[in-house]
């Protein structure tokens, strides 16, 4: 049994809960212990991330490189043991005990499509390989009629079977690893950055086509990504995220119209407008200073060196995430 899991039974964490939630993440922490002369520091990558996803649903996680969004993922997934916090599937607590069976209804779409598939492996190989784990088919045919089904779906041809990935361009290798995650038919996909490493051509169809495979089979997103003009497209929410910490979590539009935390306004002003006109009378709100270390994080809030609005009590206390209306969650004590 892992540490954390043995904390939340010493603790009396519930095994299984009652939400109408299929995705439920208390307090969610993963600290690296990384070595700084003879001392070893922990490294708060995620540092007490809390939010839910309804079954259908898409939350969308923004924030620049290095605040954790991937972390996050991964650690959900437990491809990275936490450190601390819980995290509910379907009211069932996920644990080291139970990662297994669960899995397959949890899997991941990674950002990069060349390094996420095996070279040595045909296609046809690389999408039947989480069949063979669970054993989701009778004989051989039925899972050769299985991979053409979900190649079918993510526009692969069946001709592309017996190739292997490296014979492919990123949007299609990204399409074989979008049809791996489905394979297992999962209610949950943690999508990283999925079409980050894409042309901007080939960003708009694999977005589309994620939103078709939502509406057909019901699958819940959480879609991490830096770019909002793509996150605002797909999510129903969104929540912003900042050196390891939720600053703010709202209904996507809400939050593209009438942002609150003084980062999602920087964030957003940095969004480019494809009209000129508008484009020339917005404002560009520029931070200021660098993002901290993780290492050694500022007291309070981790935004407070580079907020036009601190004071002193933002170096105190890190804000909670409070509810300003209709859901609109925010983390900031002058806001």
């Amino acid at each position: 049994m892992s540490k954390v899991d043995k904390e939340n039974q010493k603790n009396g964490v519930p095994q299984k809960i009652e939400t109408e939630n299929l995705v439920e993440v208390r307090d969610l922490k993963e600290y690296f212990p990384t070595k700084q002369g003879f001392k070893t520091i922990p490294l708060k990558a995620v540092d007490g991330v809390s939010f839910s996803i309804k079954a259908g649903e898409t939350l969308g996680l923004v924030g620049e490189s290095g605040c954790g969004k991937t972390t996050v993922g991964r650690t959900l997934l437990r491809l990275y043991e936490p450190t601390g916090g819980q995290f509910y599937f379907n009211g069932e607590l996920v644990t080291e005990k139970n990662i297994h069976p669960l899995r397959k209804q949890m899997q991941m779409v990674f950002q990069d499509p060349y390094s996420s598939l095996d070279p040595r492996m045909t296609v046809e190989d690389i999408i039947g390989e989480p069949m063979d784990i669970y054993h989701l088919y009778k004989d051989k045919k039925e899972r050769h009629e299985k991979i053409m089904q979900l190649m079918e779906t993510v526009g692969l041809n069946a001709e592309h079977a017996t190739r292997y990935a490296h014979e492919f361009s990123g949007g299609q290798r990204q399409r074989i690893g979008i049809a791996r995650a489905l394979a297992v038919n999962p209610k949950f996909i943690v999508c990283d950055e999925p079409v980050s490493a894409l042309d901007v051509s080939i960003q708009a169809q694999v977005i589309n086509m994620f939103e078709d495979i939502q509406d057909k089979l019901g699958v819940a997103y959480l879609f991490i990504a830096h770019d909002l003009l793509v996150v605002h497209h797909i999510s129903d929410r969104i929540a912003v995220m900042y050196l390891g910490k939720l600053v703010e979590i709202a209904d996507a539009d809400e939050l593209n119209e009438h942002p609150i935390h003084p980062y999602t306004l920087s964030l957003l002003s940095a969004v480019p407008i494809p009209d000129p006109e508008t484009a020339r009378h917005s404002h560009r709100i520029v931070l200021e200073g660098d993002v901290p270390s993780p290492l050694h994080m500022p007291s309070g809030c981790p935004f407070r060196t580079r907020c036009r609005y601190a004071t002193d009590q933002c170096a105190k206390e890190m804000p909670k995430l409070t509810d300003r209306g209709n859901g609109h969650m925010v983390a900031c004590w002058v806001k």
